[in-house]
């Protein structure tokens, strides 16, 4: 089964490198690997044109201005041919070389239109240590009207999906993602599944947990994406979405208080 990956870059070139070694680390080697980069100003470029030899013609790229990493995104869909479809961003890494593996056996010839799993988020200066940890759960009904969504990092979906159920919606500055899960596993119904490992070590910072002013940005855009798609709109979604985070901020700070310890 081939995995298609769509990386967007813009001035990415302190921590692209890292994406692109953790990609070739990947056991599961039927890939298609898609860069899609916002006409970058630093040596970005250069680092792709460097690493696009490495993955043996599986690397296509397209350096262009956008209009904001979901337009980007979109881009990315647009060119890829791939069974089943993943972002890995610009500035995170995959958790171990066995990811694509594991996703590829989960949904490999199973009734499955996706996949999600767990996220570490770590620090932007010191990717060993974590910040907040984001463990899923199995989808139930209802569960987006309850606070509940895939971590987007770790969504895999089937590319037919993308081409019934629609790409981002571009007139979302940020969430968008959750638009797009939203539509695909409440109101799409789409066949899915949690898998009980981590995928990605995610740098914080990025476009929805960079500044309070974005998280407040982000949840507006959650109650929008449910009132557009049919729901009624509750502020207890966005206090269920900030209790989740603030435990998974806790065992995060447990989880490294362990490392430290065990290092010493």
């Amino acid at each position: 089964m081939k995995i298609s990956i769509i990386t967007t870059t813009f001035n990415s070139s302190a921590t692209v490198a890292e994406t692109f070694e953790s990609v070739l680390s990947q056991t599961h080697k039927d890939i298609e690997y898609i860069v899609v980069d916002g006409a970058s100003k630093d040596n970005t470029l250069d680092i792709i044109k460097q690493y696009e030899p490495l993955f043996g013609g599986k690397m296509r790229w397209i350096s262009e201005k956008d209009n904001g990493v979901y337009d980007a995104m979109n881009k990315g869909l647009a060119m890829v041919t791939g069974d089943v479809v993943g972002f890995l961003n610009s500035d995170d890494f995959y958790y171990d070389e066995h990811v694509l593996g594991d996703i590829n056996r989960e949904m490999e010839g199973q009734p499955l239109d996706c996949v999600y799993g767990d996220l570490k988020f770590v620090k932007a200066d010191d990717p060993t240590r974590v910040v907040r940890i984001w463990r899923g759960s199995q989808y139930r009904m209802g569960g987006f009207k309850r606070g509940w969504h895939p971590a987007h990092p770790t969504f895999y979906a089937r590319r037919e999906c993308y081409e019934r159920l629609g790409v981002f919606n571009t007139s979302f500055p940020v969430s968008a993602d959750y638009d797009l899960m939203l539509r695909f596993v409440e109101v799409g119904k789409l066949r899915n599944r949690y898998i009980h490992r981590y995928f990605v070590r995610m740098r914080v910072g990025g476009e929805s947990t960079g500044s309070l002013r974005n998280i407040i940005r982000g949840n507006l855009a959650i109650m929008r994406a449910l009132r557009e798609n049919g729901y009624h709109k509750s502020p207890l979604i966005v206090m269920r979405r900030m209790m989740h985070k603030i435990k998974d901020a806790m065992q995060g700070r447990l989880l490294q208080a362990h490392i430290i310890k065990a290092e010493k």
